[in-house]
């Protein structure tokens, strides 16, 4: 046995896959079972139940003109999307029939007001995440996957000025575990915000990521477990080489080191690890390019030269990449034999 596990080697390989549609594609969820989620801009979704094997589009009614930058799947049926601008165009649609009506379920009540994410710990309990509006953070609860009430500024943090977030790959706020729930702050800040207990108490803690400008800050999260995982993000507006956007969190986020940047230059927009992998396996994409971690972030891999927005897995073995030009890159990580180094795209450690 032993020497059936030296003989191993962990393979990451990235397979293009064809998604039907042109437009930039934001958001990945994958709901296990096979179904997978994506949205993006001009209100389109694609869904796949094959995991990636086939992918059917759509557009959501109402909202053609609408940037689905945020998707959370539940089931083959069942699905939530979040479309980000100023005011009104900030929206939750919801989907139960797998794409073919979907109801409106929040307007953005502020006119100055900008959603950047939402996640979820059940089909029906989550929480949102916008720009903070009138010096105060903005964060909004569902407990029945119907209605969304906002939290009252008292049981938040008091907002930095300017503070509010990115909506770059939908993943600036996460659910873990039962009730924790992690937000990662940027535009003139790059804080954590943590709760236990499901929005009712917030702690904050910062981290070393650049966020002094406002275009700069955290832009994704991923944690494995509650109280370790992985920030990123940097400045937006610069693509000009390495950043220090990448922060290894631990202590439920109130330690935080500084880790190595990718590969490929400017901000990172998404990061996801490999469920079930130890070290957790990390993968980071952003407009320039793709990076793999097999050691929590002290080197890495390059993985693509193409650009992705948003990395999510469904399991140890498949995840998915998406961004411009409708473009959906299929992740699938295996172990072979040391001899069967095939070429190609593939990254092995």
């Amino acid at each position: 046995m032993a020497f059936l596990a030296a003989a191993l080697a962990a393979v990451l390989e990235a397979v293009p896959q064809e998604s039907g549609v042109s437009v930039r594609l934001q958001a990945v969820s994958a709901a296990g079972n096979g179904v997978v989620w994506v949205s993006g801009l001009e209100g389109t979704y694609v869904l796949s139940a094959d995991s990636g094997k086939s992918w059917r589009a759509g557009v959501v009614s109402g909202a053609e003109k609408l940037e689905l930058r945020d998707i959370h799947a539940v089931d083959q049926h069942t699905a939530y999307a979040l479309s980000s601008g100023t005011g009104d165009q900030s929206r939750i649609f919801k989907t139960t029939d797998g794409g073919a009506s979907f109801s409106l379920q929040l307007v953005n009540p502020d006119p100055q007001g900008f959603f950047d994410c939402f996640d979820f710990w059940d089909k029906e309990q989550g929480l949102l995440y916008g720009d903070s509006v009138g010096g105060a953070l903005a964060l909004f609860e569902t407990s029945d996957g119907k209605t969304w009430t906002r939290l009252p500024a008292e049981r938040l943090p008091a907002a930095r000025p300017g503070e509010g977030g990115f909506a770059a790959s939908g993943t600036c706020l996460v659910t873990v575990g039962e009730s924790t729930a992690y937000v990662g702050t940027g535009a003139g800040s790059s804080r954590v915000l943590r709760t236990r207990d499901r929005g009712r108490s917030w702690d904050v803690f910062e981290t070393p990521i650049a966020g002094a400008s406002g275009t700069s800050g955290i832009t994704s999260l991923s944690f494995w477990d509650e109280e370790n995982g992985v920030a990123a993000g940097g400045d937006i507006a610069s693509s000009d080489g390495p950043q220090a956007n990448v922060a290894i969190l631990s202590e439920g986020g109130r330690s935080a080191r500084l880790a190595a940047s990718p590969t490929f230059p400017g901000a990172v927009y998404g990061v996801a690890h490999v469920p079930g992998t130890s070290p957790p396996v990390l993968v980071t994409v952003g407009p320039h390019g793709a990076s793999s971690s097999d050691n929590l972030a002290q080197s890495w891999m390059p993985l693509s030269e193409e650009s992705h927005w948003a990395v999510g897995f469904a399991s140890s073995e498949i995840g998915w990449m998406v961004g411009p030009e409708g473009r959906i890159t299929r992740l699938e990580f295996r172990r072979l034999p040391l001899h069967d180094f095939g070429l190609g795209s593939r990254r092995r450690w």
